[in-house]
């Protein structure tokens, strides 16, 4: 079979596994991949010390797969069709991160990536190794997405493709063998600033260039102390990641809705009540959880959230819970729910508030 044949083959089955995109990348440096070594040196990767672990593989896939030359990228849509959090106005309730609506993306892509490596595997020769990565492994999906004409970088470094926008979830599976190597698409975002601009914590230092120190989504997932008190306000409602770079993009206003049934938004996941959140004991929110995106920061984490979206609701109906939160046995939440209450206390009355209320605990 000859290597336009075989590229053509595993790039059909790709879109036949539902795939929305695929292309393929070389698997060499670049000056992304350079950049990544000053990016940590800098430090704004935060707290994310295994990003520092693991810098020297993430900048050589010959250290992750050995003798690998070709990087067969993916790409699901998870776009549905709900507002943005932009539109985004009720005081009880908090944001979650459009991608942690569904099934655990990590889960989805895998099976796919290994249905797609397991159909390569028939065609390659039996010497031929591979391994696939969905964000979990040292290996950065976009830069390769990028070479692989996937899209370009945005200035607030998602991937945005001309048709789908950003609201992409990547894959990657690494070859030992030779493909169809495919072009990089050239950057398509102008002079436009929109995503820096919207950022209420001013997280772009410069275009192209993220201080996830800053980041809304670093802030909720990735910290696991206290959020800086500058930052809380700027949070908003958010309690598990942020869109709000990817929903002001002028890209992401053609939307494509995703099909893939176990991408579509779980109710209990997408704007949860904010006062029934706080209230969720261990047990309560391990049950309600397990296995979502929501589980990561675990209950001390998302409740630590919880409370600062509370403090920036102005609802003072929230009052009574976050004085419940006071006694919690986690010191992170009982620190956070004191800051959100002398937001509250300082906060004019709302008409629309209900009624204060002490219901039992969940």
């Amino acid at each position: 079979m000859s290597r336009h044949e075989l590229t053509q083959r595993i790039k059909q089955h790709a879109l036949e596994l539902g795939f929305d995109l695929v292309g393929v990348a070389p698997a060499q440096g670049s000056p992304e991949l350079d950049f990544y070594e000053k990016w940590l040196a800098a430090g704004y990767a935060g707290d994310m010390h295994y990003l520092s672990r693991t810098q020297e593989r993430r900048s050589d896939l010959q250290k992750v797969l050995p003798g690998a030359r070709s990087v067969v990228v993916c790409g699901l849509n998870y776009d549905t069709p709900y507002p943005y959090s932009t539109d985004h106005d009720d005081s009880r309730r908090g944001w979650v991160a459009r991608y942690a609506w569904g099934e655990d993306y990590h889960g989805v892509l895998e099976d796919k990536l290994q249905r797609l490596r397991d159909f390569a595997a028939t065609l390659l020769p039996l010497e031929a190794a591979s391994k696939l990565y969905v964000d979990t492994g040292p290996v950065v999906e976009r830069v390769y997405a990028k070479y692989a004409g996937l899209g370009w970088f945005g200035k607030n470094t998602c991937l945005l493709n001309k048709r789908l926008g950003s609201w992409l979830l990547l894959g990657v599976l690494v070859l030992t063998v030779p493909l169809d190597i495919d072009h990089p698409t050239p950057d398509h975002c102008g002079t436009c600033t929109r995503c820096l601009d919207a950022c209420p914590t001013e997280a772009f230092p410069e275009p192209y260039v993220l201080d996830a120190r800053r980041c809304i989504s670093y802030l909720t997932i990735e910290l696991k102390t206290a959020i800086p008190e500058d930052l809380r306000a700027p949070m908003g409602s958010h309690v598990l990641g942020c869109d709000i770079c990817q929903d002001v993009c002028p890209w992401n206003r053609k939307r494509h809705f995703t099909a893939e049934p176990s991408l579509q938004p779980r109710p209990q996941h997408m704007h949860p009540d904010l006062e029934e959140l706080a209230r969720l004991t261990l047990e309560a929110f391990r049950q309600r959880f397990r296995g979502a995106a929501l589980e990561r920061p675990k209950r001390r984490g998302l409740l630590r959230n919880v409370c600062v979206a509370m403090g920036n609701s102005g609802n003072r109906a929230f009052i009574p819970v976050l004085e419940d939160l006071l006694q919690d046995k986690e010191p992170l939440i009982r620190e956070h729910a004191a800051w959100a209450l002398d937001q509250l206390r300082d906060a004019p009355a709302r008409p629309a508030d209900p009624a204060p209320t002490r219901p039992s605990r969940t």
